[in-house]
């Protein structure tokens, strides 16, 4: 009797701690984290700068050449062309500070052209003439390199061609061979073959003697019809009576149209 009475009294007793389950908050913090948030992305997107908004999109569609703005937009400095879209510091200059590095660049050949030709003794009748189009070499006077009346090249041509050849493939540019000769009376058929056969004649060497890929370069042949006088004398004949070898700029036209103003600052200043 007084068994049973004690395990009742402790079944009626204080009842033993409890622990709820509280999972629940975790799921209701993250929820409400989350609405914050949405509110605050909310509330950045409804104060957009619009001028700002404008100007972003005019800029694009000028860059990309795809839409007509209607209007001048505030995209400054130079577009760059699709192949070179992508490339490291292609917005990073403007179009006269990569005038001025190309005309740094093509000085560089010029100046390691001349050095080697220095060296060798083949300076004479070389001439160099950077411009908008590039770098030209220029190998002046029939006599000093071609036999004459004739495409054949002389001795001293491929001495010349063998000294400047590595540094044409080491640039990596295109070359244009351009061949003139004087509006005078020729045993070849005409001045045209005349100039076009000495222009492929230093092609063929450079590919051939000097491994210059062959998509590098190409060869034109002008006749009398860019002449740098009026041949009324021999001398003057013999001065029109060249091959220049043009290393072609890679520069799109903006850039390209500044480099004789780059030039100009460059020759002032040294």
């Amino acid at each position: 009797m007084s068994g049973s009475g004690r395990r009742g009294r402790k079944r009626r007793g204080k009842p033993a701690d409890s622990h709820p389950d509280e999972r629940w908050m975790a799921s209701y913090m993250d929820m409400v984290t989350v609405l914050m948030c949405m509110f605050i992305v909310l509330y950045a997107m409804s104060t957009v700068d619009q001028d700002k908004f404008v100007k972003l999109r005019d800029s694009f569609a000028t860059g990309y050449g795809q839409v007509q703005v209607g209007k001048v937009d505030t995209a400054s400095g130079i577009v760059v062309p699709p192949k070179d879209v992508g490339k490291k510091g292609a917005l990073s200059k403007s179009p006269y500070d990569l005038a001025v590095a190309e005309v740094n660049k093509l000085s560089a050949l010029q100046e390691t052209m001349r050095k080697r030709l220095d060296e060798k003794g083949l300076s004479a009748n070389v001439a160099f003439q950077i411009d908008q189009r590039g770098l030209s070499v220029k190998l002046v006077g029939s006599q000093s390199f071609f036999q004459p009346d004739s495409p054949a090249l002389s001795d001293r041509a491929t001495e010349v061609l063998n000294v400047i050849g590595p540094v044409l493939v080491a640039s990596g540019l295109e070359v244009s061979v351009e061949g003139h000769a004087a509006n005078a009376i020729t045993n070849y058929p005409s001045v045209w073959e005349l100039s076009a056969e000495r222009a492929v004649g230093v092609v063929r060497y450079l590919v051939e003697h000097r491994k210059m890929p062959e998509g590098k370069i190409g060869a034109i042949g002008y006749g009398s019809s860019r002449s740098v006088n009026d041949n009324s004398t021999e001398a003057l004949r013999e001065l029109n009576r060249r091959v220049d070898i043009v290393v072609l700029s890679n520069q799109p036209d903006q850039v390209r149209a500044l480099i004789p103003d780059a030039l100009k600052a460059r020759t002032a200043s040294s």
